[in-house]
């Protein structure tokens, strides 16, 4: 039975949404066009999908059970884009290179100046990621390899671990512990911590709130549910909430924001930062960085030096 792709991916989008004024803003399209390819759809397939109702929608048991299939299919057809918008990259000798927090020439000088001396014909691109949410792998598509504090441990993600930097506590300069040259991490295991999305994995956010040394959620969270590096930035300036950070990340907080200090937590375990990539990724500009930072690549939980992401929120 054929029908047009881009429904299936409407369809998801509804279901996530719940709503179909939400979900045409997301898709940015107009709400009677998205309305009318998910009624095509139905009228394609035989089935009701969703019940509409005047708070939104609902899917209908048939929905439910098409909605699994659709997911994958939209993911299935996701990735093979990517993936050969990869090789097109590999082809012509480009690398995308994501990052979280400071980009690697401000962190990384050492690893990607050798990378542009060994491969002085590589077009070198960088992307700014958000925090890993989902898996990692869906997290990674867009991009070659990553350049980041350890995301999630799946099977199918190859690892190799660059430098380990200290958690760094992130406060307002009013703060009792402003004026400290380090910390300990009982003395911040009460205090409100910044809130990360509910999507974002969580033992990237159980990490920069300490749960793993706490061994379970702060006591306070606040409101924020931050999903990039940039929105730390803006709730810093709305909120007397903190948090942990890489010491490269924290330290460029405090250079951006005057009202705020980095302070090293001495006994918290450190953060890995590592590149990470997709196994199966052909791509002989990502050998030769993995080779450059020391390393030949390990399936990712095996790799020297790496430190779980932290205890899950449940």
């Amino acid at each position: 039975m054929p029908f047009n792709r881009d429904h299936l991916r409407y369809f998801v989008a509804v279901a996530d949404a719940g709503q179909i004024t939400q979900a045409s803003r997301r898709l940015f399209m107009a709400q009677p066009a998205l309305s009318q390819a998910i009624a095509q759809l139905e009228s394609e397939l035989g089935l009701r999908l969703l019940d509409r109702h005047a708070r939104g929608v609902t899917l209908t048991d048939a929905g439910e059970a098409f909605l699994v299939k659709a997911r994958a299919a939209v993911a299935s057809e996701s990735e093979v884009r990517r993936t050969a918008e990869s090789l097109a990259r590999a082809e012509r000798g480009a690398l995308d290179v994501g990052f979280i927090g400071p980009p690697p020439s401000m962190t990384a000088t050492d690893l990607m100046g050798d990378f542009a001396r060994a491969n002085p014909d590589a077009e070198l691109s960088f992307r700014d990621l958000p925090f890993p949410r989902g898996t990692t792998r869906s997290w990674l598509e867009p991009v070659d390899v990553a350049l980041s504090q350890t995301p999630a441990l799946d099977p199918d993600i190859r690892t190799h671990p660059v430098r380990r930097e200290p958690r760094t506590l992130v406060i307002h300069a009013g703060h009792p512990l402003a004026d400290r040259e380090e910390a300990e991490v009982a003395e911040v295991l009460d205090e409100t911590f910044i809130s990360y999305h509910p999507e974002v994995q969580p033992g990237w956010a159980a990490f920069h709130s300490l749960d793993d040394h706490r061994g379970g959620p702060p006591r306070a969270l606040s409101d924020d549910h931050v999903t990039t590096a940039l929105q730390i930035l803006g709730v810093f300036g709305a909120t007397t909430a903190v948090t942990t950070l890489p010491m490269a990340d924290a330290m460029l907080v405090q250079q951006v924001l005057p009202d705020v200090r980095a302070i090293p937590l001495r006994d918290a375990e450190p953060a890995v930062i590592s590149l990470v990539w997709r196994a199966e990724v052909v791509h002989p500009l990502v050998a030769s960085l993995v080779e450059l930072a020391g390393g030949q690549g390990q399936p990712s939980g095996q790799a020297d030096g790496a430190v779980p992401a932290g205890a899950s929120r449940g």
